[in-house]
């Protein structure tokens, strides 16, 4: 992106004219550390043009902060005279160009200033990464993080090979002719691993997620079970259907699609969100088929809903290396810290009921999302592996 594609880009998020894919990529650019002296120039730039030669209007000074934080509103501020402080421009510019910080907006905001930024940070908790257990038909297990790439098992005619750069793959040099064998790959806390199953479908799986699946399909159907979260790449096969049992609540049929499946135990809703091609999902006697961006939600007491315009860049944030988050409160926020920095979450006080939008890179340590978040009178503090939440 060049100079004046990107000052376009920036002024209409400015001006709050900007799309929603445009305020995605806004963000996704100004995350690049390699495009953090760029971002610097222009985002100076245009503020320097509304404070060179003039005093800047209160209301303007206020929509400068306002679209750097990118809140709805804040309180009345008043500066220095009335030509906004450099000092103050440096700070927000710093909070648009940290690596790892997309935005965070509040929807319903308190007072927030900027203090907050010179506050010392006592916690600073790693991220996850590519960490998994695989378990064998026999039930012996591999900790796949610490396998050396090559060879890892032979199960009847199919080998199990980690590749250098740590996906797992079936290579399979004959049909089986005997029962078929089950393997499980199971993520914990603080994991994520990816696979290519025998047919060449492949899965990605989330912290907190398991799947099960044969070594090799035989039959009229190929059948796994999941658990948590996965997205899937299913090769296409119409003599044999791809079917997903979900948790033992519902199944996903497909033929030969892309899609994400969320299924946590502790969330009140599985969500099917399907990219491209077709699924039906199936719920007792309810089905229902999906098109391309559009989601499925099935609710704890079994009712089974369609949303259209599903949120594909929220969707997908965790597999594109990104905690994302779309007008979600705290808790359903935390649960997703919870599960990907592997730490415990306690809740002290009544939490606040409003929403945030919002993300981070999933490389960043826990500090830059509690940072931003302390910025709307959210606060931490660690006691080992809990994180302690007050309002």
């Amino acid at each position: 992106m060049n100079n004046q594609q990107l000052a376009q880009l920036f002024n209409r998020y400015m001006n709050k004219e900007a799309s929603g894919a445009e305020t995605y990529e806004l963000f996704d650019y100004i995350n690049d550390p390699l495009n953090a002296q760029q971002v610097k120039e222009i985002i100076g730039d245009a503020l320097i043009q509304e404070t060179e030669h003039r005093a800047l209007p209160d209301h303007r000074q206020q929509l400068i902060l306002d679209r750097i934080f990118d809140q709805q509103s804040l309180p009345a501020k008043k500066f220095n005279g009335r030509v906004l402080h450099w000092v103050k421009l440096a700070a927000a510019i710093l909070l648009f160009i940290l690596p790892g910080i997309y935005f965070i907006k509040n929807n319903n905001p308190k007072p927030t200033g900027l203090t907050a930024l010179n506050k010392p940070r006592p916690i600073d908790v790693q991220p996850g990464g590519n960490k998994a257990i695989l378990t064998l038909g026999d039930g012996s297990r591999i900790v796949l993080d610490s396998a050396r790439n090559g060879l890892l098992a032979h199960q009847g005619n199919t080998k199990i090979v980690k590749s250098a750069n740590g996906h797992i793959g079936y290579n399979t040099t004959a049909n089986d002719t005997d029962a078929p064998i089950f393997n499980t790959m199971t993520t914990p806390r603080g994991g994520k691993y990816d696979l290519q199953l025998a047919d060449g479908t492949k899965v990605w799986l989330n912290a907190s997620s398991s799947i099960t699946y044969p070594i090799t399909f035989t039959g009229t159907e190929r059948r796994v079970s999941i658990t948590g979260e996965a997205y899937f790449e299913v090769a296409k096969n119409k003599a044999m259907p791809f079917k997903i049992n979900v948790n033992g609540q519902e199944e996903v049929q497909v033929l030969g699609t892309h899609f994400n499946i969320m299924a946590y135990n502790d969330e009140a809703v599985i969500k099917t969100t399907l990219l491209e091609g077709s699924v039906r999902i199936v719920r007792n006697k309810m089905t229902s088929m999906l098109k391309p961006g559009q989601q499925a939600q099935l609710t704890t007491d079994g009712k089974l809903s369609i949303t259209d315009d599903a949120d594909i860049n929220a969707v997908m944030a965790w597999k594109n290396g990104q905690t994302f988050f779309v007008n979600e409160d705290i808790k359903t926020i935390m649960r997703q810290v919870s599960r990907w920095y592997d730490i415990d979450v306690e809740y002290q006080g009544d939490m606040p009921t409003r929403l945030f939008t919002g993300g981070i890179s999933r490389e960043s340590n826990l500090s830059v999302l509690l940072k931003i978040l302390e910025l709307n009178k959210i606060h931490f503090k660690m006691v080992g592996k809990k994180l302690i939440v007050t309002p």
